[in-house]
């Protein structure tokens, strides 16, 4: 019997200016993973891209790698979604760089692993704080720039496993659950404003700061669980945030699409 080949991922598609003109701000968006891969492809499709990281110099480097790609430098600013001042100050200054800020992607998120009969009040309050509360933060910082100018669109980075259940996930689990229902209630609060708001859900997007992370046994096990047999690159979760922040979208709101079958 022949072993079938090991699975690759397509060949990444070429951009069609479907965001060009905006002026796109990703938070967390230094580093390999889905955020940088949002900013990249956004550039790719035509967006004046500004990126926010909490790790200052990671940031550094990654903007600095945007910039040849754009063609200009990179607009990027400091950000820890946990306090209001730093949201604040990134959406002041996307603005001052780039006189408005048409579309906003939520990417910062904080997970780790630990049962619930052992986890402490600081493990979950500090996943909540990032991956829930921060986005929320951002939700709201972009909204009071969006709804004066009746326009903007927001797209939220949720997670698969705020629909399904995993071992040693509660936290980050009840997190994205939020950032789901958050995304719903703001959506219909916005639209009257014209503004949309929706959110992925991936379920493994695979980049070397997960596998540090990760142990080589959870990762199989995550892979084995997905139908192409391998796990998203970052650039497959980027496409749908496109798609979402693009006028292709112009009739969605409130939803939160699983990029994975796994919805439940």
């Amino acid at each position: 019997m022949t072993t079938p080949a090991a699975p690759t991922p397509p060949t990444r598609p070429a951009g069609h200016a479907l965001l060009a003109g905006k002026v796109v701000v990703v938070t967390a968006a230094a580093g390999t993973g889905i955020g940088s891969a949002t900013a990249r492809r956004a550039i790719e499709e035509g967006a004046t891209v500004i990126i926010s990281d909490a790790h200052e110099r990671r940031l550094g480097e990654t903007a600095a790698e945007l910039g040849k790609l754009a063609g200009a430098p990179v607009a990027h600013f400091v950000c820890d979604v946990t306090k209001e001042a730093d949201v604040q100050r990134l959406v002041d200054g996307a603005v001052a760089a780039a006189g408005r800020i048409d579309v906003m992607v939520n990417n910062a998120g904080l997970g780790g692993t630990a049962s619930v009969i052992d986890m402490t009040d600081e493990q979950w309050a500090r996943v909540l704080d990032v991956t829930l509360t921060g986005t929320f933060r951002c939700v709201r910082a972009a909204l009071r720039h969006m709804v004066p100018r009746g326009a903007g669109v927001i797209v939220n980075n949720a997670s698969v496993l705020g629909w399904r259940a995993q071992v040693g996930q509660a936290h980050y689990a009840a997190a994205k659950a939020g950032v789901m229902a958050l995304t719903r209630c703001a959506a219909l609060e916005a639209a009257p404003s014209g503004i949309r708001i929706n959110a992925v859900a991936p379920s493994l997007a695979m980049h070397p700061f997960l596998a540090r992370v990760t142990s080589e046994e959870l990762l199989q096990e995550l892979t084995a669980r997905e139908p192409f047999g391998r796990a998203a690159e970052p650039w497959e979760i980027a496409n749908v945030i496109v798609f979402l922040a693009s006028d292709y979208a112009s009739y969605m709101t409130g939803e939160t699409v699983s990029v994975s079958s796994q919805r439940a």
